[in-house]
């Protein structure tokens, strides 16, 4: 898997992975964040949502420009970093209210903007050259695994800085208290006598062992939404140390990256120089961008469905998903359990190879030891119920990234032997299918439901098996989609254009994830095994779309 690839794939992808650790520390409790501290609905959370991803994934186009036409791509990838840095710095300080945090969100989305669609142009040149563009689409989905290594710590740190901080400030999470106590803060007794009685009964359970003393249901409000705020700011303070870190290690290793970091001339301006790469001609590079254009269309509505995972899936995990489970499932969400269990999984795999020497043996049985008798201890200290927090769905899908994709790398190596690999555009439409059937379960999952305000008795909640089906699936449909898609992008650019190509991508994939927050207005008025509908009907159709343009698509490298 990890074979024949340069060094610079490396320094890339522990780069990025840096990057997206911050990031997915920071989205999956975003909405959270919003909604606690400053009292928003889901609708408005949604609106700031999508904005802010809008702006994430739309600044690449322009990051691109920058980098093709004045900085190059390493100074810009590293104004990029700098960039983020200081926007969640400023995110981790609310004393600005509304306004400093808009003003955060504005500079992290710039920076990642110059960061981004950069980075992923770099790696596809690493394998413009000789016979590496065989490694190409597997070069991108272990780049595409790096960046879910990051994501799947991303939400446990988010949830142990969470629980760190307000238990010293006496509270433990409950997901049902800020909203209650934001509607009890703005209007009092109105709210009405029964949620006044739930609030308080919500505030005697999530005092820890009488560490806070409760004087009044608003001082305790007030209180909790501080601590809970509190705690999502230190989030974000760990984000901007990860990005640090990612900087150090793009600027520590650029001898292994240099040579690809090079501008790009018309023959006839080619000359004596040095470190440049020849011009297309107008016809090939017109034939390339049309198939770049009729992808990025169909880009836009992947990932206005796929994005739902940081909103409307995550409030239906808030909502209308069981809040405490066994000891058994409670193991899937609990790294100090999960990561010993993916240990024992490794050291099984170890032991069973067949070309394993010696050595790998070894360290198969320790790690089969030593991850059984610290899963043993782990789990053994669980309650009989045990409490999960929505955060948490978020690492699933990371998770599954990094162990499904040396699955699918190792099927289409073989197939690629065999000469029956699918081409990059057919595993495209592949992972549009598969994705609409992701949504399917959900209307499944909703259909004992009415609307998103429905309010719902405990024992009315659903299994978490739905969602982490869900997220399986999608997960899967990500893998033939979206890194498939980023090395698509990357054959087909034209090579003065590697770096708007790459910020093309992320254009549409910012303008489907502006729509992904605007259509959580359906999420809060239709049903919402109808609002999963609409997804799972505008992915096959854009399935549809992609094989009716196949031909298109798979002959634009050809002259």
């Amino acid at each position: 898997m990890f074979k024949g690839h340069p060094k610079g794939l490396y320094v890339f992808l522990f780069a990025n992975m840096g990057e997206r650790f911050g990031y997915y520390t920071m989205i999956a409790i975003f909405t959270l964040f919003l909604q606690a501290k400053f009292g928003m609905s889901a609708k408005d959370a949604g609106h700031v949502y999508g904005l802010f991803l809008f702006g994430i994934y739309f600044i690449p186009l322009i990051g691109g420009f920058l980098a093709d036409k004045i900085l190059g791509f390493g100074k810009t990838i590293t104004l990029g970093i700098i960039l983020m840095v200081i926007g969640y710095i400023l995110l981790a300080n609310t004393s600005f209210g509304l306004t400093g945090i808009y003003i955060a969100l504005a500079v992290i989305s710039v920076g990642t903007g110059f960061f981004k669609g950069n980075l992923q142009a770099m790696v596809g040149r690493l394998y413009d050259q000789g016979n590496m563009g065989k490694l190409r689409d597997a070069a991108f989905s272990l780049f595409y695994m790096g960046i879910n290594i990051g994501a799947f710590f991303a939400p446990s740190a988010a949830e142990a800085m969470n629980n760190y901080m307000m238990k010293g400030d006496g509270f433990s999470y409950s997901g049902k208290i800020p909203e209650l106590a934001n509607e009890f803060i703005s209007k009092g007794a109105a709210i009405g006598a029964d949620k006044i009685k739930e609030l308080t009964a919500l505030a005697h359970e999530n005092i820890i062992n009488g560490a806070y003393t409760f004087k009044d249901l608003h001082s305790f409000a007030t209180d909790y939404i501080a601590s809970v705020s509190q705690s999502y700011n230190y989030g974000f303070a760990i984000a901007a140390v990860s990005i640090f870190l990612s900087m150090i290690i793009f600027l520590a290793f650029r001898k292994h990256y240099k040579h690809v970091d090079l501008k790009v001339v018309k023959k006839s301006e080619q000359k004596n120089e040095k470190n440049i790469v020849p011009d297309l001609p107008k016809e090939q590079t017109k034939k390339r961008l049309i198939a770049l254009g009729l992808l990025f269309l169909v880009n836009i509505f992947f990932w206005m469905s796929f994005h739902q995972n940081g909103f409307t899936l995550t409030l239906f995990a808030r909502d209308f998903t069981v809040t405490s489970v066994t000891p058994a499932v409670y193991t899937l969400f609990d790294l100090k359990s999960l990561l010993p269990i993916i240990s024992v999984i490794i050291g099984i795999i170890f032991l069973v190879d067949k070309k394993s020497k010696s050595i790998k043996k070894l360290i198969g049985a320790i790690l089969m030891i030593a991850g059984t008798l610290t899963a043993y201890f782990v789990i053994k200290g669980y309650n009989s119920s045990m409490p999960i927090n929505p955060i948490k769905f978020q690492h699933f899908n990371p998770i599954f990234i990094v162990f499904v994709t040396p699955i699918i790398i190792a099927i289409f190596t073989k197939l690629n032997k065999k000469g029956k690999e699918p081409s990059s555009p057919r595993k495209i439409g592949i992972g549009l299918i598969l994705a609409s059937f992701s949504f399917g379960i959900m209307v499944l999952a909703s259909l004992k439901f009415g609307n998103a305000n429905t309010e719902i008795a405990d024992a009315m909640r659903v299994t978490p098996f739905w969602l982490i089906g869900t997220y399986f699936s999608l997960t899967i449909s990500e893998l033939f989609y979206s890194p498939i898609g980023i090395s698509f992008v990357s054959k087909v650019a034209p090579p003065k254009l590697a770096g708007m190509a790459q910020g093309g991508w992320f254009a549409s994939t910012a303008i489907g994830n502006l729509l992904a927050g605007l259509i959580g207005a359906f999420w809060d008025g239709w049903q919402m095994w109808q609002f999963f509908l609409l997804l799972v009907i505008m992915l096959i159709l854009s399935a549809i779309f992609i094989f009716s343009i196949m031909k298109i698509l798979e002959t634009a490298t050809e002259k």
